[in-house]
């Protein structure tokens, strides 16, 4: 079924979606949770534990910062950036936390937030156990919870339940890219056109415009930062950020060839370290490949002089697609490697800019497909747990192969031999395939080639 552009494009904090925004939105739900069933003033001791990729890369990603703040009630979309350091340092130098902000209980990180390197939770590789307990220890909640990439999170009941039922009545539901197409001949429109539609089921397209507008200003709010900020990202890397660089000399050396490249690489990059900062991005669909998107949203309209509405086209063709690979396969760097990040956002920005460049469903499609298919079997590598080695120059990597997956598709008439359904399961497959410690563990691939020190 479709997925809405504002649950696949959401506005969150870095460096991780599933590390950072998923475990803060699984403490606030619990928090919320023991409010809701008058439970929270009785809390004496509350308990996180933290399995397989939470564990593993859990403090390179903010994992620890992302729980203590969901606790203490703070969501990911609003929190105060600026502020949130203060608060965990007050919170830790006191030895405790106020759930919601209200009930104190007392909190330390050594035996209250535990990380299990050692041991996965069956259901997926970001698992995470949360208990709160009362007077003399007895338990008032012991739930488990996973953030399964994007942002998303679900109850272990969530996660084992049959598909439930749409909660809305979407007026083109689709399950493929080849019913997708199916609906939009039936009707001769756009797949842009589609999603629009749907989401109108939902909420009033002044609504829906003034949304999809709100993403496009935190994208590019979010990059603008990035190229003017300079020195060293946090982590013990000393990775220095290049983005204010590549900028100046882009606008030093005026026309060059090869110029829309370097624009492009300035723009990932530049959102890209923003989110290893910490900063404020869009989820797209991950932090991890929160680049892509908004450096192909940019190049579009910078060099192909796209409006407010041809941006719009994009990012609602673009979560088309994505919704695809969300309900299909997965977003999840832990579960299917950086193919189900970096890869899937650059077919979403692929399918996004033939959209906005009025290419057909078929051309639409098969951009999507040439994007994907280009990034199959991609690891996710992280050097020393952190999101910046190579995620950072992977993301302008992917927004250069949307881009001419865009051309290709475009220079064609839709036709074409493999079909995006077709790469989104072999994508899945391999992922099934791909040997855990590829997947978002720093155990394999670049994250034991480099000595992270």
């Amino acid at each position: 079924m479709p997925v809405s552009v504002f649950d696949l494009l959401k506005v969150g904090i870095g460096p991780s979606s599933s590390h950072t925004v998923g475990p803060m939105r699984i403490a606030l739900r619990f928090v919320l949770g023991l409010e809701r069933e008058g439970l929270l003033q009785s809390v004496a001791r509350v308990e996180v534990n933290l399995y397989g990729s939470l564990a593993l890369t859990g403090r390179g990603h903010a994992t620890d910062r992302a729980v203590l703040l969901g606790l203490m009630g703070h969501d990911p979309e609003t929190v105060d950036i600026a502020q949130s350091g203060a608060w965990l340092e007050e919170a830790r130098a006191g030895g405790g936390l106020r759930l919601l902000q209200r009930q104190a209980v007392p909190f330390d990180e050594l035996r209250d937030l535990v990380f299990h390197v050692d041991r996965a939770l069956p259901p997926h590789p970001n698992g995470m156990r949360l208990r709160a307990c009362g007077a003399g220890g007895r338990v008032l909640a012991d739930e488990t919870y996973f953030s399964v990439g994007g942002g998303f999170i679900a109850s272990e009941e969530e996660l084992h339940a049959p598909a439930p039922q749409a909660r809305v009545a979407w007026p083109h539901p689709y399950r493929s890219a080849e019913e997708l197409l199916w609906r939009c001949a039936e009707r001769g429109i756009g797949i842009a056109q589609l999603a629009l539609e749907n989401e109108l089921a939902v909420r009033p397209q002044a609504e829906v415009e003034a949304g999809l507008d709100r993403i496009r200003r935190v994208m590019f709010e979010c990059m603008d930062r990035g190229l003017a900020a300079r020195g060293e990202l946090p982590g013990r890397l000393g990775v220095q950020r290049r983005a204010a660089a590549l900028h100046e000399a882009l606008v030093r050396q005026g026309p060059q060839p090869l110029q829309e490249l370097g624009w492009v690489n300035a723009y990932a990059v530049a959102v890209n370290e923003e989110n290893a900062a910490g900063g404020r991005v869009v989820t797209a669909p991950t932090n991890g490949a929160a680049g892509v998107l908004p450096a192909v949203l940019r190049f579009h309209e910078r060099f192909h002089g796209g409006d407010a509405e041809g941006s719009r086209r994009f990012l609602l063709a673009a979560a088309a697609i994505g919704a695809l690979y969300k309900e299909n396969a997965s977003i999840s760097g832990a579960e299917v490697g950086c193919q189900g990040e970096v890869g899937v956002a650059a077919s979403m920005a692929a399918a996004g800019l033939a959209a906005a460049l009025g290419g057909s469903p078929g051309q639409v499609e098969n951009a999507a497909e040439i994007a994907m298919e280009h990034h199959l079997g991609m690891t996710c590598d992280p050097v020393g747990g952190l999101v910046q080695v190579p995620c950072i120059e992977r993301n302008a990597m992917g927004a250069v192969k949307a881009i001419n997956a865009a051309r290709l598709a475009l220079a064609g008439d839709g036709r074409h031999l493999v079909t995006l359904d077709r790469v989104i399961a072999t994508m899945k497959a391999t992922g099934a395939d791909m040997h855990h410690k590829y997947k978002e563990t720093s155990l394999g691939g670049l994250a034991v080639s480099v000595v992270a020190c």
